[in-house]
């Protein structure tokens, strides 16, 4: 099992949340635990040769409120994922 964490900004921008888009943005981190490379999260440059960056993009239906972006960075020698930023739309 993959560890998923949240970076200290990701901390801080979850709790200017509302409780449904925190429970959405929950809900990936616990399914990064299970599958650290699902199919529908996009891939982004990444400079490190060691791990991979990838967004997994919310829909307003999803989070009950604004699109949010679950920006995160995965080693696989470390076997973790890092969520770096958590991008909320308007």
């Amino acid at each position: 099992m993959t560890h998923a964490f949240y970076s200290d900004p990701a901390e801080k921008i979850l709790t200017e949340l509302t409780p449904r888009e925190r429970a959405a943005v929950e809900s990936v981190r616990r399914s990064l635990e299970d599958d650290p490379d699902p199919g529908h999260a996009r891939g982004l440059p990444d400079a490190d040769p060691g791990s991979e960056s990838r967004v997994i993009e919310l829909l307003p239906e999803q989070t009950g409120g604004r699109g949010i972006s679950v920006v995160y960075r995965y080693s696989q020698e470390l076997d973790a994922c890092l969520i770096l930023w958590l991008i909320a739309g308007p």
